[in-house]
């Protein structure tokens, strides 16, 4: 365990390292010594630290869900396999269970022209305060698709709204699909209503701010989420979807799943998403003992909106 507070740090068996500072993150590894994988679950201002990951043969596993970022990393493949590290990247639920969804369902209609991706969250679920001020920063995006208004098991038919996770931007590239948008909705339909009724407001900082402060105390829901995600080749149409509880938790699941195969030495070398990865393609089913249900909705179940 290791985190910019010394402290913290200590108090879990670890020490302080700092993404930010890649070359005093560069000397941790190196006082450590043989250190096989790093987990980086925070987002690092641009690609150095996983560059010292790498280039010492280190590998890693990225929780990250920003595109600009995930980029920088997937440009290290040539110094990951030629130093042998394996870099894993889009690990999670979204990005990283939405891949794997996305890449069955591309399959099933033999090369998906359009993927929508639908991520429900529960709003009732407490969040570190860096992942409600990435989504709040995030909501200012222009949005780059209308919304949909889809089936999601146990939560009734949902309107979801273009959210910039970083899965719609790695897909085309990965599977080939032109077109592909993942939307966002919270369990709480009011609290998913005023969140993007303010998406425009929520360009100038100080309503991000307050947008920080106000989800930071109000939990009007659950812990419970869902992903979907419909794949469309001419009249084909195919669709998966995963239920669970706690976020978060599962995001966690998820690294120590990949963190345990990448140890295992199986993995290539190289810079790769998990969708490129064949190993992981049963992961949704592998996650039904921690809660986590795999669905196959009905064809038909989602409309473009406005």
């Amino acid at each position: 365990m290791a985190g910019r507070d010394a402290a913290k740090a200590a108090r879990l068996g670890g020490v302080r390292a700092d993404v930010g500072d890649p070359a005093g993150f560069g000397r941790t590894l190196d006082g450590l010594g043989d250190v096989a994988a790093a987990v980086m679950c925070v987002e690092p201002p641009d690609g150095a630290a996983a560059r010292a990951c790498l280039e010492r043969g280190t590998g890693l596993v990225d929780v990250g869900a920003t595109r600009r970022l995930l980029d920088d990393v997937a440009g290290l493949h040539p110094l990951a396999a030629a130093s042998g590290a394996t870099a894993v990247l889009s690990v999670g639920v979204a990005p990283g269970l939405t891949n794997l969804l996305a890449r069955r369902a591309h399959e099933d209609v033999g090369g998906a022209e359009r993927i929508d991706l639908t991520v429900l969250l529960g709003s009732g679920e407490r969040h570190g305060a860096d992942a409600v001020r990435w989504t709040v920063d995030h909501l200012a995006a222009p949005p780059a698709a209308g919304p949909l208004r889809t089936a999601l098991p146990g939560f009734g038919s949902r309107t979801a709204y273009a959210f910039p996770f970083s899965d719609q931007y790695t897909l085309p590239r990965t599977l080939g699909t032109p077109r592909v948008a993942t939307r966002l909705c919270l369990d709480s339909r009011p609290l998913t209503a005023a969140l993007f009724g303010l998406r425009r407001a929520a360009r100038r900082p100080a309503v991000r701010r307050a947008l920080n402060a106000a989800f930071r105390r109000i939990h009007l829901g659950g812990d419970g989420f869902a992903v979907r995600a419909d794949a469309h080749r001419g009249s084909r149409h195919c669709a998966y979807a995963l239920t669970g509880r706690a976020q978060s938790r599962v995001t966690g699941l998820v690294a120590a799943h990949v963190t345990a195969e990448l140890l295992g030495g199986a993995l290539p070398a190289g810079v790769h998403h998990i969708e490129e990865l064949p190993v992981f393609a049963r992961l949704p089913e592998s996650l039904a003992e921690h809660g986590v249900t795999l669905h196959r909705p009905a064809p038909g179940g989602g409309s473009l909106r406005g």
